[in-house]
């Protein structure tokens, strides 16, 4: 068993979690009061970018897929496993996204194009750092490339 704490909530941005345009919604990150300062954040605002790791809070154990499936319901996109695709119905309900970096004040990290919705507890926050990006070519399937054309 792995008990995870979230170190803050998304404030703002979207209410429903809608598959596109994701790009411009701007929400603020407020860290928790009870377990952190401003320290926390020190810096980060050197970065243009950071990687949000979050919970899908409102996926029920019901909904969860651990087989394969078609990409958004979409039958003209092979079937995939559910690690092969970025789906909110995972089975520890974990969401990654890379956000934009608007401003930091105090306990909270303004973003843009986190796509979390309003009240998503978030578990960590990290710079993103050109040394940890993909070294080399990224191949991904031509459905992959469909599904992201109008995502942010």
């Amino acid at each position: 068993m792995v008990t995870l704490t979230p170190i803050g909530q998304v404030h703002g941005g979207r209410s429903e979690a809608i598959d596109d345009d994701w790009g411009a919604s701007r929400a603020s990150i407020r860290l928790d009061p009870a377990g952190f300062t401003t320290e926390a954040l020190l810096g980060l605002d050197a970065f243009s970018h950071a990687e949000v790791i979050f919970l899908f809070d409102k996926v029920t154990d019901n909904q969860i897929t651990t087989t394969a499936r078609h990409p958004r319901g979409n039958p003209d996109w092979p079937r995939v496993g559910i690690f092969a695709q970025r789906g909110k119905n995972r089975p520890n309900r974990l969401g990654v996204t890379i956000c934009r970096i608007v401003g930091v004040d105090g306990l909270n990290l303004e973003v843009e194009g986190l796509d979390a919705i309003d009240g998503t507890p978030v578990l960590d926050i990290k710079p993103v750092m050109a040394g940890f990006l993909p070294r080399g070519d990224v191949r991904e399937p031509d459905w992959a490339r469909a599904i992201m054309a109008d995502y942010w």
